[in-house]
């Protein structure tokens, strides 16, 4: 163990399970692993180990509540029979101690009559640990609200269990490694951490390639490993030496809530429903707001983050910390509004406006902020904001998931508008507008449509127009809503054809679709969304860019019990003469004014396709560099140089596919 001067609380576990430990040798490697996930949690280290057993825990530490000794991790029961690393916030901690402090008073248990003063500390973890003696594993993570991974050691059955939070804001890898005697179940917070365990192969799993090169992403349960898995959200997972088989059980589903919720929805009056959502968010927020180090929240201007700051704002003594960072480019800067709100809401508002060399330094720092590659661009700007806040704070929260929750993306207003009279035409004849709206390439549609500019609508005077159209006939010839939902979120539409010996797995978009009975067209993007796009891809960006800088970010949206009132809300309650939000925005204008929200919705992006043009011209070259393809052996070149050259000219718009290439061609660079 470590001496005590090192001590501090949470956010980053790692260890393994395996019948050859040798207390030196394997504490060496437990040391090694915890280090590779040092930014996690900067503050201190623990380490704990049983070589009898085959069991080793190591923990990393960024101290949130209870900043003494009393919160290192890992952490025994009181009874002695689990051993937990704990990453992440039980946020009802304080409800549940009081819970379990009636139980203990009345139980015959080992526990009986432990009082308040016989705590150890303050922290959640050992609430976490005294709940799970009480009412075992599974129930008291069912009690628990909050964002949270763990390990946890049965001395009793000799069982390992992993455990994750109901939406996904905490990540958690595992899988078996090793061959005879050198087997070694490995779970960490981070892929980094496992590659620091001597029996981990880096084979690149080419068929999660592919999903990546579709989606920007790598779905769970799959990473970019072989073997190696991720935890989905709401799962717990046991295993032992003796049933070395993970067994996965399901405490949580998002999709059996989207239905349940559907199947039962709210029956008040609109004013009664915003009511219920003001009430049920400003516990929410509350609850977040609970920390022992500075805290703060990161402000866009747009509906979602300033809801958070404003309830924020009305449960605080002194002005909320708020953080923004603008760009000079108009298309993508949000500072000004974030400024407007700020000032209305009266908080303590910090803002840099970035310049473009500012966001290109973030480049290099990407493949070591996200452990398997990731290619949404708005990972610069999420770190920068999240850089700027930890110079002030050590918690900020966010406003993400109410594009989710309360249907906010662009996506289902094109649902709304033109799917639902499209999806009545016969597929044939959808298909035959299709083939006439590709009739032109997209460079000669860009240089048409650019020369009759001035004649369009302002809604249709954009850039790159021809693509956007040949994007709008792959929709229209969509044979149903999940084709559609499938089109709309995909890059490449064929990654097969492009990473060598790669084949597409199978995913909840591509054959494991799930029922979702009793949803509309729009509730079922929705949903899809909340089960796909939000732990995957913007809970990934938020959880790397903050944990980067050690920073703990929060997401009072994903409070489950939000998450279950908002799929109660009828449709007409979340979007309603075209805009979305409806209820939501209905709480934020009893604390700001209409005036100040009312703008398009706006990307939280960067000027990714000028910057290739332009300033990461030279770098992109090298990594797209046909000899570099064809030795690393994982791209076929010529569809790559084909858009790389079309890309260049101008002619079309391929940011999105050459940022998917980029991005694992850097991350390969740094990682093998």
């Amino acid at each position: 163990m470590v001496s005590s001067s090192e001590l501090l609380n949470m956010c980053g576990i790692a260890g393994y399970l395996s019948a050859q430990l040798l207390i030196d040798e394997d504490r060496a490697r437990l040391n090694a692993m915890t280090f590779a996930i040092k930014n996690r949690g900067p503050d201190s280290e623990g380490h704990w180990l049983d070589a009898e057993a085959g069991i080793a825990i190591g923990h990393r530490r960024l101290a949130i509540l209870d900043l003494s000794s009393t919160g290192h991790q890992p952490m025994v029961s009181a009874s002695g029979r689990y051993v937990i690393a704990f990453n992440g916030e039980i946020y009802n901690y304080l409800d549940l101690r009081g819970e379990l402090e009636g139980c203990l008073h009345s139980s015959t248990s080992s526990l009986a009559g432990r009082t308040e003063i016989g705590w150890r500390g303050h922290t959640d973890t050992e609430i976490l640990l005294a709940g799970f003696e009480v009412w075992g594993i599974q129930r008291m993570v069912e009690r628990c609200i909050g964002m949270f991974a763990f390990a946890v050691w049965d001395k009793q059955t000799c069982t390992l269990t992993l455990g994750r939070d109901r939406m996904g804001e905490k990540p958690l890898y595992y899988g078996w490694q090793g061959k005879g005697q050198d087997a070694s179940f490995l779970f960490a917070s981070e892929l980094k951490a496992l590659k620091a365990h001597p029996v981990f192969d880096a084979a690149i799993d080419r068929n999660a390639l592919c999903l990546f090169l579709r989606h920007n992403y790598i779905p769970s349960p799959y990473s970019i490993y072989q073997g190696i898995s991720k935890l989905e959200a709401g799962c717990l997972l046991t295993l032992s030496l003796a049933q070395p088989e993970p067994t996965i059980v399901r405490y949580w589903s998002a999709s059996a809530v989207a239905m349940a919720g559907c199947a039962t929805s709210f029956t008040g009056t609109p004013e009664q429903a915003v009511d219920a959502l003001e009430v049920m968010l400003t516990s929410a927020v509350r609850q977040q707001m609970i920390a022992d180090v500075p805290l703060g929240a990161f402000l866009s201007g747009g509906v979602d983050s300033s809801t958070v700051v404003a309830l924020m704002q009305a449960q605080s003594v002194r002005p909320v910390k708020t953080y923004t960072i603008g760009f000079k480019e108009d298309g993508y800067n949000e500072a000004v509004h974030a400024r407007a709100v700020a000032k209305h809401l009266d908080t303590e508002h910090t803002e840099l406006y970035v310049s473009p060399q500012q966001a290109l330094d973030v480049i290099p720092l990407l493949p070591t902020l996200y452990c398997e590659p990731f290619s949404d661009s708005s990972q610069i700007p999420t770190f920068l904001v999240a850089q700027l806040a930890r110079q002030h704070v050590t918690v900020a929260l966010s406003g993400d998931a109410g594009d989710e929750l309360f249907c906010g993306y662009n996506r289902y207003l094109l649902a709304s508008k033109l799917w639902a009279k499209f999806s009545l035409l016969p597929v044939a004849s959808r298909s035959i507008a299709a083939r006439g709206l590709t009739a032109f390439t997209p460079e000669r549609l860009n240089k048409l449509l650019w020369s009759v500019q001035d004649l369009l609508p302002i809604s249709l005077r954009q850039a790159s127009l021809g693509d956007k159209l040949h994007r709008a006939a792959s929709v229209l010839a969509s044979a149903d809503v999940d084709a559609l939902y499938l089109g709309l979120v995909s890059h490449w539409d064929d990654p097969a054809s492009v990473v060598i010996g790669g084949q597409e797995r199978l995913t909840l978009l591509t054959g494991n679709v799930p029922k979702l009975k009793g949803l509309d067209d729009i509730q079922r993007m929705m949903a899809m969304d909340m089960l796909t796009y939000l732990p995957d891809d913007i809970l990934v960006k938020v959880d790397r860019a903050c944990m980067g800088v050690s920073l703990e970010g929060r997401v009072p949206f994903l409070d489950y019990r939000v998450v279950e009132f908002a799929w109660t809300l009828p449709q007409s309650m979340k979007l309603r003469d075209g805009v979305g939000k409806w209820v939501l925005r209905q709480v934020l204008y009893r604390y700001v004014p209409e005036k100040l929200l009312e703008r398009p919705k706006m990307g939280f992006g960067v000027p990714i396709g000028e910057w290739l043009r332009g300033p990461l011209k030279n770098w992109a070259e090298e990594l797209l560099d046909e000899a570099r393809l064809r030795r690393e052996g994982f791209f076929y070149p010529a569809p790559i140089r084909q858009k790389w050259a079309e890309h260049l000219s101008g002619s079309r718009n391929w940011q999105y596919h050459l940022w998917d290439v980029l991005m694992f061609q850097a991350w390969l660079e740094d990682n093998h």
